[in-house]
């Protein structure tokens, strides 16, 4: 049905944001990154535009949520093992990242963490024959 998706996020410091994804090691699209945004790589035609708040709040005409103290939304990531979502999940708290909850349903598992702008990311993994 789509072939691309964007996540617009606000962050309030760009070379920060670099440094923390980086740190858990994702990429970024340099084509459509400057001083301004940030574009984060989560995959084929999957990527998170990281933007200066001043920037996103151009996007739109409401007020802009502060992601630490309201969320605007959780951002679900799967991975490919149990052990996938625990080196990422650790990664993030290492490199400044708060640790979030965890849920363990045996056939999925799942932890999170905030970044240091407070969004929210979800790493989970289920277990293929559970999807059916």
């Amino acid at each position: 049905m789509h072939s691309t998706i964007f996540v617009n996020l606000p962050v309030a410091d760009i070379d920060r944001s670099r440094q923390f994804f980086t740190d858990l090691g994702y990429t970024f699209d340099e084509k459509f990154s400057d001083g301004r945004a940030l574009v984060l790589v989560l995959g084929e035609n999957r990527f998170v535009m990281l933007m200066l708040r001043d920037s996103f709040d151009s996007l739109h005409p409401a007020r802009t949520a502060d992601a630490s103290e309201v969320k605007e939304c959780v951002i679900c990531l799967g991975a490919d093992s149990r052990e996938d979502v625990d080196a990422l999940v650790d990664r993030a708290v290492a490199a400044g990242g708060a640790a979030g909850d965890s849920e363990d349903h045996g056939f999925m598992y799942g932890r999170s963490y905030d970044d240091p702008d407070g969004h929210s990311w979800q790493i989970f993994w289920m277990d293929p024959s559970a999807r059916g």
